[in-house]
């Protein structure tokens, strides 16, 4: 076991290594991370949506039961059926009790449903919190490889080698240069006549 706790260990510090010097990397495992919880978390509230309906059905049901079991109470009562009208409160107290203890259930379905309701508020905002880092991550390499490009080409021409020769005809600045030269030429032997 010590050896395998030992790989576990190294192999966990190198990605922890990688990943801080590949931040975008890291944002991107995390973004991934969010993306999964606020799934589960998605799934959890269809999961209580779908209980408290339930719940909610059969408190109606219960609530109907309870009235047709008031309803023969009364009966029972005005036909002097005594044992009848005890029995039906004995049913009644139990369908209420079952009652109360179902609305205890979906209150607390209720509740969980608003927790998991916030978590999935609270991943939203961590992963647009995780976005923007990306986004600024990203942008900053960019700016550093422009940069970096633009550098390449200001010492680009300093560090070409002396051999390196322009082919005069496929030069678009030679030829430039050259009609400039020509047209000043022209213009300094008109002065001359």
């Amino acid at each position: 076991m010590g050896l395998f706790e030992d790989l576990s260990k190294f192999l966990e510090t190198r990605l922890e290594e990688f990943l801080r010097s590949h931040p975008q990397l890291e944002l991107q495992a995390l973004d991934e991370q969010l993306r999964e919880q606020e799934e589960d978390t998605l799934r959890l509230i269809g999961t209580l949506q779908l209980e408290q309906k339930q719940l909610e059905n059969k408190i109606l049901e219960t609530a109907q039961d309870v009235k047709r079991w008031h309803v023969r109470i009364d009966k029972a009562k005005a036909a002097n059926r005594e044992d009848l009208a005890s029995g039906a409160q004995e049913r009644e107290a139990a369908l209420l009790r079952q009652g109360n203890q179902l609305w205890g259930q979906m209150s607390g379905v209720k509740e969980r449903i608003q927790k998991a309701q916030e978590l999935q508020r609270q991943i939203q905002v961590r992963r647009q919190e995780v976005r923007a880092k990306a986004a600024q991550v990203n942008a900053e390499r960019e700016r550093a490889a422009q940069q970096s490009q633009q550098t390449s080409w200001e010492t680009q021409g300093w560090n070409r080698s002396a051999s390196t020769t322009f082919a005069s005809s496929a030069d678009p600045l030679e030829q430039v240069f050259q009609r400039w030269e020509t047209d000043e030429e022209l213009e300094r032997m008109k002065r001359n006549l």
